[in-house]
C-alpha cells in the first residue's frame, strides 16, 4: 500500500511540469524585433563652489558677548524732554506687559489704597499709588473701584519719551485691558 502511495504521488507530479518552451520563443524573438531607445541624461554646467566666509562672526542663535562697555542710553539733544528714571531699581510687575497683568482685587489698609495685580504666570503682586508696573515704565496715578489708572512712558524714536494715560480693570482678564 506504501508503494502504490508513492508510485501516485511521483505520477501526478510528473504531470506538474513546467511547459513555457512557446513563451520562452515568443519572448526571444520580442527582443529580437524590439529597440529601445534610452535617451542620454543631459549634462549639467558645473557651478563654481561656495566659499562660507562669515565663520569668524557670531553666531544669531547665540547670545552677543559683554564686551564690558554696557548699554548706553541715549539722552536726547530736545531741552524740556520727557525721560524716564534708567537709575531706578526695577519693581516686580516691571517684569510683564500690561497685556499680561489683571488686577484682581483692591483693599484699604491705615488709610493706604492697595491693588492685588496678577500676572498671566500666576504670581499675585500688590500696588499702590506711585509704584511702577509693565514695560514702560508705568507709574500707579490712582486706584478707584477695582479700576488702576497709570501712565506709561513709551519711546517716539527721536529720543523723546511720551506719556500715555491707560487702566486695568478688575472685570477684565489678562491680554483684555483696557489699554
Amino acid at each position: 500500500m506504501k508503494h502504490l502511495k508513492i508510485v501516485l504521488v511521483a505520477a501526478l507530479l510528473s504531470g506538474c511540469e513546467a511547459k513555457v518552451d512557446d513563451l520562452q520563443v515568443f519572448i526571444a524573438e520580442v527582443k529580437q524585433t524590439t529597440s529601445v531607445n534610452i535617451e542620454p541624461y543631459p549634462e549639467f554646467e558645473s557651478k563654481p563652489t561656495f566659499i562660507y566666509s562669515a565663520d569668524t562672526l557670531r553666531s544669531p542663535f547665540q547670545q552677543p558677548r559683554n564686551t564690558g562697555a554696557g548699554v548706553q542710553v541715549k539722552v536726547a539733544a530736545q531741552p524740556n524732554c520727557a525721560q524716564p528714571d534708567f537709575n531706578r531699581s526695577k519693581q516686580p510687575l516691571e517684569k510683564f506687559g500690561i497685556d499680561a497683568l489683571s488686577v484682581t482685587g483692591v483693599f484699604q489698609s491705615n488709610g493706604k489704597k492697595w491693588a492685588l495685580i496678577q500676572s498671566n504666570t500666576g504670581g499675585l503682586f500688590k500696588a499702590t499709588i506711585g509704584d511702577y508696573l509693565g514695560l514702560f515704565f508705568g507709574k500707579i496715578d490712582s486706584i478707584q473701584n477695582g479700576t488702576v489708572s497709570f501712565t506709561e512712558m513709551l519711546p517716539d524714536g527721536a529720543g523723546c519719551w511720551q506719556k500715555k494715560q491707560a487702566t486695568l480693570t478688575m472685570l477684565s482678564k489678562a491680554g483684555e485691558n483696557n489699554v
